[in-house]
């Protein structure tokens, strides 16, 4: 299982706006600018986490974007699932029943996937925009796989 650049940027814009947040509003250019991405693409991904309220936009000469909550009340797997939409290795495991195949009551792999999709998500899920500056300040050794 892959993560698009969708989820992968959105992280990183997110990151960028918690390690930016004492200096107010961000711009899509700097953050675009700081992270070596594209503000183009980054202007469609940020709606998205607006709507999901993980982010506010601020109007006017000195606006931007902000963190909506707490960088320790974001997790990982919010942004990724706001972007990605639902993190699973296979259709038939995304807690959709119209995304089963018929088989569902008796294949003999689909736990696997359950175990996996689980596994996946409880990771996601127990890491933080806070975690993530908290490796930052301690060197970031460990944040490349934000690239």
């Amino acid at each position: 299982m892959r993560f698009s650049t969708r989820g992968r940027y959105g992280v990183q814009i997110m990151v960028d706006l918690a390690q930016h947040a004492a200096d107010g509003p961000v711009s899509l250019k700097s953050v675009a600018d700081r992270q070596k991405l594209s503000e183009h693409y980054l202007e469609q991904l940020v709606p998205e986490l607006r709507k999901a309220g993980l982010v506010r936009s601020i109007r006017g000469p000195q606006g931007g974007y902000e963190l909506a909550k707490r960088p320790e009340q974001i997790n990982i797997g919010d942004v990724i699932r706001v972007l990605e939409g639902p993190i699973a290795p296979v259709e038939c495991v995304t807690q959709s029943e119209e995304d089963c195949c018929q088989k569902t009551d008796f294949c003999v792999t689909r736990e696997v996937w359950v175990k996996v999709r689980d596994s996946i998500n409880g990771v996601v899920d127990s890491i933080s925009l806070a975690d993530l500056l908290k490796e930052a300040g301690s060197g970031g050794e460990n944040l490349g796989f934000l690239q």
